[in-house]
Formats: structure tokens, C-alpha cells, sequence
């Protein structure tokens, strides 16, 4: 099992450099908790990003519309007065960028401690009465952050990869010698 103080000292890190290099504020991490589900908000934006090697797992971000709205603007650099009202597809977006931002800093810190391990893309979504759902087991570390007078919550879930071939496509291509799509 993962130690999950190196799981919320790497959370706070990632995300701390992130908010002080790209969205330019002071991001204060809460005290991290551990939960045996993570459920989402009720409200707002959650995006969601796994990641797969000799660990697995799925790295979370949650914000209210209002927060999400004031980092696409301070992400995309808008004036002062321009952040968006409403949670559109730019907003969006920038939740992504910021979600990949924060869960590869966390990946690059743990790969020392699990091995090498890979990103997905970021689903992310908006709404109201939102449950989330992750299919493994394991626990979910969570570190909730103050920023812009507002709650921001970072959540990681990993539980070992119980055995499966890692990187099947890979391992396919070089021992053919063809391309994937050629043998799809």
C-alpha cells in the first residue's frame, strides 16, 4: 500500500507550483483526509484523469462553477472584470489543462516510490448533483486547498496494477514490428 502521507505531500506540492507559476495566487492546502469513496460535489466542475502503469488509478479535481470560471480567466489571462459568468467549453478546458498540470506533477513525484506511470486524457464535467464513481477499491487521498477565497479539492486514488500486461499496444508494436493501426 501506498504511504498516503507521500500521496497528500506530493498533492500539496503539485498543486501549490501550479498555482504559484500559472494561476498566480497563494493556494492554501487544508488538512488532508482520507476517504473510502470519493462522491464528487453536489455542485460544480470535477475532472477526472487516471493513470496506469505498475499502479492504477484516478486523480480528481473538484471546484464550484464560480471557481472554475476565475482560473480560466487568471489561467488564460484575462483582464481583470473579463472572467467568465458561466461554465462554458473554454472554462472547461482550462480545468483540464489545470487538472493534467496538477496530477502529472503529482505523477512525476511518485514515480521515484511506484514505478513509471501514464496519463490519460481529462474527462471533465459540469453540473449539478454530480456522483462520481471510481470501479478500484482503494482509498482516496484528499487534500482541499483555499485559493481565491474559494474551496479547490485535489484527489488521488491508487492501488497496486494486480499483475495485468502494462502496455499492451507497445508491447505489440515492437514485438511485430507493425504499427497498431495496421493490425486493428
Amino acid at each position: 500500500m501506498l504511504d498516503g502521507t507521500i500521496v497528500s505531500d506530493a498533492i500539496v506540492a503539485a498543486t501549490i507550483e501550479v498555482f504559484t507559476t500559472m494561476l498566480s495566487d497563494d493556494a492554501r492546502a487544508g488538512e488532508p483526509y482520507s476517504e473510502p469513496s470519493a462522491t464528487g460535489l453536489a455542485d460544480g466542475v470535477v475532472s477526472l484523469i487516471g493513470l496506469t502503469g505498475s499502479w492504477l488509478g484516478t486523480g480528481m479535481v473538484t471546484c464550484s462553477a464560480g471557481l472554475a470560471c476565475k482560473l480560466s480567466a487568471t489561467l488564460l489571462l484575462a483582464e481583470a472584470g473579463e472572467a467568465q459568468q458561466t461554465v462554458d467549453e473554454e472554462v472547461l478546458d482550462a480545468i483540464a489543462e489545470i487538472t493534467n498540470m496538477i496530477i502529472g506533477n503529482v505523477k512525476n513525484l511518485l514515480e521515484p516510490a511506484v514505478g513509471e506511470l501514464d496519463l490519460s486524457i481529462p474527462t471533465v464535467v459540469y453540473g449539478k448533483n454530480l456522483t462520481t464513481r471510481s470501479m478500484n477499491d482503494g482509498e482516496w487521498t484528499v487534500v482541499p486547498f483555499d485559493c481565491f477565497g474559494d474551496r479547490f479539492e485535489v484527489k488521488l486514488c491508487m492501488v497496486p496494477n494486480s499483475g495485468k500486461p502494462q502496455r499492451p499496444a507497445l508491447a505489440l508494436t515492437q514485438a511485430t514490428g507493425r504499427a497498431l493501426n495496421q493490425i486493428v
